[in-house]
């Protein structure tokens, strides 16, 4: 094993190209001036096909969980009274966030490993008619499932003008998000997961009803005020100092997306997860989330034979690859294999082949190649 070699196969930070870390050592410029100008201006549109809108998307000096708590605080006006649905401990994280602020929490609590539906969102809202945003976590990266937002959306806007706010940090840039034709309001994300940055930059979107809410809330806020960050980016510039050598990585990742085709960049996320679910299945390992409701970012594994704890070990000891465990009362159940963002099939067909020594280290029986196969198999029919 080389002792500056780690593979890390978790679900966020995850890699980053070789290109984009070049990008991020050039040397510091001044935030006000023409060259930060220059790189705002040219991710704007960029972004905006990320997203699937023609709105403008707030880039924010911070973590997924500061785009998290920009939504709330623009959106939600005193008092108002929201639903979150709480799949797992990013939809926990969102209600932490609401009840942070005092606003009237519903929790609409859904067994680890679940998708919330659309009619049990639609059936809490119609029971409760005065709320006025549902809260979703896109890809829920505690366990492995994304949630229906598209389908969501459509069953909420038939019953109520509640908005619909989601946490994509996990899922958008690896998984198609379409803001404006899927009826979504705002929807949030970080840099440090399939945007292939480190973490430190925050994206906001919204849609035109978000923003009539948001430019009529008496809430008073200061360095996340969306309406800061919206009349300073039309003019290429942001309201607070930026991350400048991560805007140089934006600009190296943007132009990556576009080089790949938005396209492609989700079959790829797809096909990943295909495999390693196709794996982990021809390895009698228990998968934690259906398939109809499995994320293309990360597969959980839920072992029944011997402890995730005690695997991720061994995968580390004998490879030095990282894949993360689960959390809160999941956090020695499962583990989790990250496959976003700089990510390639190959990387994929490397960890698996690693997951099957260390499962035979473990004493495990196992058939050495038969999730390779299994992977192999997948990729021979998906890929034409």
């Amino acid at each position: 094993m080389l002792v500056d070699q780690q593979i890390l196969r978790i679900p966020g930070p995850t890699p980053i190209p070789p290109a984009v870390q070049r990008a991020m050592n050039k040397p510091m410029i001044g935030h006000r001036s023409e060259e930060t100008s220059t790189l705002l201006k040219n991710a704007r549109p960029k972004l905006q096909k990320v997203f699937g809108t023609t709105e403008e998307v707030a880039i924010i000096a911070g973590s997924g969980t500061s785009g998290m708590e920009t939504a709330f605080v623009n959106a939600i006006h005193p008092g108002e009274e929201v639903l979150v649905a709480v799949t797992g401990a990013f939809g926990e994280r969102f209600a932490q966030i609401c009840e942070a602020y005092e606003a009237k929490v519903h929790r609409l609590n859904i067994e680890w490993g679940q998708a919330v539906t659309p009619e049990q969102v639609q059936t809490y809202v119609q029971e409760n008619p005065a709320i006025r945003a549902v809260f979703i976590t896109y890809c829920e990266t505690s366990t492995g499932v994304l949630n229906p937002i598209r389908e969501i959306a459509e069953a909420v806007r038939k019953i109520s003008d509640a908005l619909i706010i989601i946490d994509g940090v996990s899922s958008i840039a690896g998984v198609q998000l379409e803001l404006d034709d899927w009826g979504i309001d705002i929807a949030a994300t970080g840099s440090q997961k399939a945007f292939m940055l480190p973490a430190g930059l925050a994206f906001v979107a919204c849609s035109q009803r978000a923003w009539e809410k948001i430019e009529a809330n008496p809430r008073p806020s200061f360095y996340l005020n969306l309406k800061k960050y919206r009349s300073n980016i039309e003019k290429n510039t942001t309201p607070f100092t930026p991350a400048s050598s991560l805007l140089y990585g934006l600009e190296e990742v943007l132009n990556s997306f576009e080089q790949e085709g938005l396209d492609n960049i989700y079959k790829r996320h797809q096909l990943m997860m295909n495999m390693t679910r196709a794996a982990m299945k021809a390895l009698d390992l228990p998968l934690l989330a259906e398939d109809q409701y499995a994320s293309p970012t990360v597969t959980a594994v839920r072992p029944t034979a011997f402890k995730a704890a005690d695997f991720r070990k061994v995968l580390q000891q004998e490879f030095n690859l990282i894949v993360a465990g689960g959390q809160a009362h999941l956090a020695d159940e499962i583990f989790r294999i990250g496959h976003m963002g700089y990510c390639s099939v190959a990387d994929v067909l490397q960890t698996i082949s690693a997951i099957e020594i260390a499962l035979q280290k473990m004493g495990q029986t196992v058939q050495l190649g038969a999730g390779t196969a299994a992977a192999q198999q997948v990729y021979l029919e998906e890929v034409q």
